[in-house]
């Protein structure tokens, strides 16, 4: 089995099994009906993957081939020995960096709100983005790889770290207490990005990591105190069933953009 197919096999297990453990576990009750969601999710999914596969990742591995045959970038200021922990580290942090941009930049944001929109979180919404958000994300992809310097072991590593974190902490699983409070001192969990997609701004603005927590604690946007069963999941200017139908998404970004609203109540 070649490596791609193995990675997609392995995603697809991941997906099935999270979804298996979260229903005997779950961190927050569902408001959707789980399959037409699930379908949704998988087919915004299944386009990303479209766009990746034919744009991103070829564009991409020529960077990671150049820093490959010359140390470049952050990689090149650090000792042999730390350049794949360092390159993984530098990786992530312009990542959290890209996360506050899609939020904050009205134009990337019309993309990313398909992400937030979805009013259940559950692992598939890890893979639920709008085909084009990969095209507009490309130009950080390669500033972040080049800037970096990662090596193909280090791009590799990151990507491989990346993709579980973000299966994981999208999924609507309910760790043991200690666990994800031991945990989310390093990566980030469930419950911290469960707050992340709440509907009040002060908590959606807040827990921007897709890896390690470090960087939320280090620029003080890390909460931990909003109990799930108060958290509504999705952005409060779309709660209305029309705007969830996957056509409707589909053409979202290119409708007029409603600003970022606040849940009515405060928490």
């Amino acid at each position: 089995m070649s490596a791609r197919r193995l990675l997609i096999a392995g995603a697809a297990a991941t997906i099935g099994g999270l979804l298996w453990a979260e229903r005997k576990r779950p961190l927050r009750k569902r408001t959707e009906p789980l399959l037409p969601r699930t379908a949704t999710n998988l087919l915004l999914g299944a386009s990303c993957a479209l766009v990746i596969r034919a744009v991103e990742k070829p564009l991409v591995d020529r960077v990671v081939a150049a820093n490959s045959k010359d140390v470049r970038g952050v990689m090149r200021l650090l000792p042999r020995q730390l350049r794949l922990v360092g390159g993984l580290l530098a990786m992530d942090y312009a990542y959290y960096w890209w996360h506050v941009a899609t939020h904050k930049v009205p134009f990337l944001w019309r993309f990313h709100r398909v992400h937030h929109l979805d009013r259940d979180l559950d692992s598939s919404t890890a893979i639920r983005f709008h085909g084009l958000d990969m095209l507009v994300s490309l130009p950080f992809r390669l500033a972040q790889t080049r800037l970096v310097g990662a090596d193909r072991a280090t791009h590799d590593a990151w990507q491989n770290f990346f993709f579980g974190s973000v299966l994981v902490h999208h999924s609507n699983l309910a760790l043991p207490e200690g666990w994800d409070r031991n945990l989310s001192r390093v990566l980030t969990t469930p419950k911290m990005h469960g707050i992340h997609h709440s509907t009040v701004l002060s908590e959606q603005d807040s827990n921007w990591t897709s890896g390690f927590s470090l960087w939320d604690r280090l620029h003080g946007t890390f909460r931990g105190d909003v109990p799930q069963g108060a958290i509504t999941i999705g952005v409060e200017d779309a709660r209305a069933p029309a705007d969830h139908d996957t056509a409707r998404l589909l053409e979202a970004p290119f409708r007029a953009l409603p600003a970022r609203t606040d849940a009515p109540r405060s928490r």
